[in-house]
């Protein structure tokens, strides 16, 4: 799955999007003057046929100027208030369809292995952490993932997917909501949310007026006329507003449709499972309840979810390919035969159970510690002291992984990993100054604590306390920010990987507690050139090679003439400021700037991990996915 690529596409899908509303709005306006045309001759003296002098005597230029100016500013108001309303993010969404935020900490069982497998595909994909929601009273399996970007994306699922499928399967169902979140299909589903209510809520002013006239006949006989005009007017916009449904469905069939397919596949890419994803459709085939989802605003919001929301006798309109059609996408030799399971699904609570003991805790250490170490600890000869660093991995990852789930422990370790053993008590007493009961004593110890962990593993453990630092509250966040800066600036110096951690908290949490504005500005690398060459010549800084050189392969690839800057030009600042540039280039360009940084790294031979480390913060900041060949790349090298 090239994410890149898929970015792009959707990105010309909203340009496609835009096509048809604006011929949607077209066809509204044209049928709204027809209608009150009509209406108004109808009431005119001139009722002589369908003329000029007959039922289209209330065709008038200025009237029909006047009644398009109207239509067209209510369809844009309620376009724009449903974008600020979706865009202050997925919880927004999620909580409008009756979701519940799933506690970091919880010991539901249901909920915990959800909450799980959510943090290991999103470390597996580089990426922080989302939130999870539940929605508590759909028995439907399905899901969906919500946001304009992914700092701001938060994944949502069904109860009935919670109880009904198995770890592997619900981890393929999560899987495709993550290729939305990094295809760059959540923004595009959003607009899409926010320009079809516009085209619906013509028919919403109709639905208004009917129920208002019908309240004016029962209580009075008086103005049989004003009523029964009222009704006419309401049902004729109700009728518009219906016609308005159908071509909002079939805009939503045409942008949606193929999305799943690739969301299918690249749920095989991140579990490296076909029959996760394979079996998740199979039970949805052979379950009563389906992919349905009853809350009110499923409909409107249809082409978010995992399957499809409603029934649909005509599949013109449906949001989601046909489920045989894509249980063969992954399965070529499906059979045809569905997963028959009890609605109750007791059968799979021991093997819940079993995931929930030790295999789980390893599974949690994992999210943590990349694969080989583990294996390195678990080849440890026999009759050999496992030496500091082989006894201290798997004790602190399972503290770690624990406290990342509380709140105070994701703060104490966010600072841990900023700890200054000189500069500790100027740290301490900025923490004591916020008078947080017990941060101070944990904040010292996690700082000792995480003093050797090794570069390539802060990176996914700050990723694993940013959902959980979503949960406090905005005066609280405001504090901790001022805290991590005080952290930064005990010793006197700025260093990159400070850079990386502060900037990646920034990142991701200031969009979830205040108004934070994201514009793609740049569609070449020729416009932001001076931000190119300070990223690539910091990079080249660190390596072991000749500077000059390294800096030229990574501009070779980016297939521009660069000038080293000077190093006094170079810094901290500088590099934030043109890695903040970067992040608003279209996405096909950051795939390039990505590889450009690789290419850099891996000029001396091997990308190390704090080379490495330094690219996935970049890649994050910039919200774009780490191409699988260099990870493949830098995993070789090391």
């Amino acid at each position: 799955m090239d994410f890149f690529r898929e970015q792009d596409i959707a990105r010309r899908n909203t340009r496609l999007l835009t096509i048809l509303f604006l011929i949607a709005v077209l066809v509204l306006v044209g049928l709204t003057n027809l209608f009150l045309a009509v209406a108004l001759g109808l009431s005119s003296s001139y009722q002589q046929g369908w003329g000029p002098d007959g039922y289209l005597s209330g065709l008038d230029l200025s009237a029909m100027l006047v009644i398009s100016a109207c239509v067209m500013t209510v369809i844009a108001a309620v376009v724009v208030y449903n974008w600020i309303r979706f865009a202050q993010g997925g919880r927004t969404v999620v909580e409008a369809l009756g979701g519940r935020p799933i506690a970091s900490g919880t010991e539901e069982p249901y909920e915990r292995r959800a909450q799980n497998i959510v943090q290991e595909i999103a470390l597996a994909a580089n990426m922080p952490v989302p939130p999870l929601y539940v929605l508590d009273d759909e028995r439907g399996i399905n899901a969906l993932a919500a946001g304009v970007s992914p700092g701001d994306a938060v994944v949502a699922v069904t109860r009935g997917a919670m109880v009904q499928l198995t770890r592997d399967e619900l981890q393929g169902v999560i899987g495709h909501e993550f290729s939305h979140i990094l295809n760059g299909d959540m923004r595009l589903s959003i607009r899409l949310a926010a320009m079809l209510r516009g085209i619906t809520f013509i028919g919403d002013i109709g639905a208004l007026l009917l129920r208002s006239g019908g309240r004016r006949r029962y209580r009075s006989s008086r103005g049989k006329n004003e009523t029964a005009g009222l009704l006419a007017v309401g049902l004729g916009l109700y009728v518009i507003g219906l016609l308005g449904g159908l071509m909002a469905g079939l805009i939503k069939s045409a942008i949606s449709k193929q999305k799943e397919y690739l969301a299918d596949a690249s749920s095989v890419q991140f579990t490296r499972n076909p029959d996760g994803i394979g079996n998740a459709l199979k039970v949805i085939g052979g379950y009563t309840p389906g992919t349905l989802v009853h809350t009110a605003r499923a409909e409107e919001l249809s082409h978010l979810f995992f399957g499809q929301v409603k029934h649909r006798l005509w599949m013109l309109f449906a949001t989601h390919p046909k489920l045989e059609n894509r249980i063969r996408k992954v399965d070529p030799r499906w059979d045809g035969q569905f997963i028959k399971r009890a609605p109750d699904h007791r059968a799979l609570e021991p093997q819940l159970a079993d995931e929930m003991g030790l295999n789980q805790a390893r599974r949690a250490i994992s999210t943590v510690l990349p694969a080989a170490m583990l294996i390195n600890l678990d080849d440890v000869p026999f009759g050999r002291e496992p030496s500091t660093a082989d006894s201290l991995v798997p004790e602190l990852a399972g503290r770690l992984v624990e406290d990342a789930r509380e709140p105070l422990g994701a703060m104490s370790l966010i600072l841990g990993l900023l700890w200054h053993e000189d500069s500790q008590d100027t740290q301490l007493a900025s923490v004591a100054a916020t008078e947080i009961s017990g941060l101070e004593l944990l904040v010292a110890e996690r700082g000792r604590e995480l003093a050797g962990v090794a570069p390539e593993l802060r990176l996914p453990l700050i990723e694993l306390c940013l959902p959980t630092l979503k949960t406090l509250s905005e005066p609280q966040y405001k504090k901790f920010k001022e805290l991590l800066l005080n952290f930064i600036r005990a010793d006197g110096r700025i260093d990159l990987f400070e850079w990386c951690l502060y900037q990646l908290v920034r990142h991701y949490l200031d969009p979830h507690f205040m108004k934070v504005r994201t514009r793609v500005q740049f569609s070449k690398l020729t416009q932001v050139a001076e931000s190119l060459a300070i990223a690539l010549a910091t990079l080249a800084h660190l390596g072991k090679s000749d500077t000059e050189s390294t800096f030229r392969a990574g501009a070779a690839v980016l297939n521009l003439s660069l000038q080293l800057p000077p190093a006094e030009q170079l810094g901290v600042k500088p590099f934030g400021r043109a890695i903040d540039q970067l992040a608003a280039c279209y996405p096909l360009l950051k795939v390039t700037i990505l590889k450009a940084l690789a290419r850099v790294a891996e000029e001396d031979g091997q990308i190390s991990p704090r080379e490495l480390t330094l690219i996935k913060a970049i890649a994050a900041v910039i919200d774009c996915p780490l191409p699988n060949s260099m990870l493949e790349s830098a995993a070789l090298n090391q």
